[in-house]
């Protein structure tokens, strides 16, 4: 019983401690495992009735009722990305293919030497776009045998574990590499034109995460987010952002930047897309993320074998459809929600300028 109550009380604190609105990376930890956080608390939530049935009573009903709460908001926070919820997207029906763009994203991690798997998965799916992150000098090389495919690249190798690198079959219009706000931190901003003509958006990420040998907190991962979210909203264009985010679909800050953005998650009312980590079966969660204007409906998504890296890489098509518009509710912000954003945003800019060097004391470059 004792051990029962323990288990009980860390599912607890686990849940009460991610309600504190801090960035430091062990508040924001939390954030992550609320479905493993949700299992362990079910068996514990069933272990204290088990129990009772020998002592007539639970012994600690306060611990029970608190336990049970907790259960009730996990299950909230993770229940949008099950099937039981309603799809934020729509399922595509007859796409066009000259409407329609595939997408693959994949965190190769740096040391990894598989590079023929990620190939084979190109050759495979044969996508426009191919995102690869944490790639540097030599993935360049070793992608370099797809390029005879795909003739639109932009390369930014880094041997930091924030290499990108885009692939694409489509045009792409006006691509740029912007460091928001590290100088070791870049994202691709482009436009990419469909077969049809139809111009989009595209936005490539990867934040620091909030952990103890990358960032102390959260505040510059938040402020990159919401900063590509603001740009989003301003635009008001056909656009998709992907990446390895660094936060779970479920936390604060990404429900805020689709807010914000007015994006859409094609995960809501389908499934998880756990993508890391690869090699912990039990101790997974959503990193990888593709969002999109309410123009899009969704085609197919999927995770793909393992390339040896410790995230999966997702394979996503989407479909323009500008009539799916009014059928697609796009979230809006509060006036809240837009103080909140700025904050974050302002508070992200000032880290930033703090941790810059001397040499460099603004580090933003648009």
């Amino acid at each position: 019983m004792i051990i029962i109550e323990f288990v009980a009380g860390v599912v607890v604190f686990a849940t009460l401690w991610a309600l504190i609105s801090r960035n430091e990376w062990w508040v924001r930890c939390f954030d992550f495992p609320r479905l493993q956080i949700l299992s362990v608390g079910c068996v514990a939530w069933l272990g204290l009735i088990l129990a009772s049935s020998y002592h007539q009573t639970i012994e600690d009903p306060v611990l029970f009722v608190i336990l049970t709460g907790c259960l009730v908001y996990q299950s909230w926070m993770i229940l949008p990305y099950t099937f039981l919820w309603k799809k934020q997207v729509l399922q595509a029906h007859n796409p066009d293919p000259d409407n329609a763009v595939s997408v693959l994203v994949s965190n190769v991690l740096t040391p990894n030497k598989n590079y023929q798997a990620l190939i084979d998965h190109v050759q495979n799916y044969q996508p426009d776009l191919l995102v690869t992150l944490e790639t540097d000098w030599i993935w360049e090389r070793a992608l370099s045998v797809i390029e005879a495919d795909y003739p639109y690249v932009v390369r930014v190798p880094l041997d930091n574990m924030y290499g990108m690198h885009l692939y694409s079959r489509l045009p792409l219009v006006n691509p740029e590499v912007k460091f928001l706000l590290s100088p070791e931190i870049p994202s691709i901003h482009t436009q990419v034109r469909l077969r049809s003509g139809q111009l989009m958006r595209l936005y490539c990420l990867h934040p620091k995460p909030p952990t103890p040998n990358e960032a102390l907190d959260s505040t510059l991962r938040d402020a990159e987010l919401l900063m590509v979210g603001d740009h989003v909203a301003s635009q008001r264009e056909s656009c998709i952002v992907v990446g390895d985010l660094n936060d779970v679909a479920w936390s604060r800050t990404t429900r805020l930047f689709q807010r914000i953005s007015g994006l859409l998650d094609p995960r809501i009312g389908r499934k998880f897309m756990n993508t890391f980590h690869v090699n912990y079966m039990l101790l997974r969660w959503s990193l990888d993320h593709v969002f999109h204007s309410h123009d899009f409906t969704l085609v197919e998504m999927s995770l793909l074998e393992s390339i040896d890296s410790d995230h999966f890489p997702v394979y996503t098509v989407l479909h323009f459809d500008p009539a799916m518009q009014s059928k697609q509710i796009a979230p809006t912000p509060s006036a809240d929600d837009e103080h909140l954003a700025l904050a974050k945003i302002n508070a992200g800019i000032m880290q930033a300028r703090r941790e810059a060097p001397r040499h460099q004391r603004d580090p933003l470059m648009t």
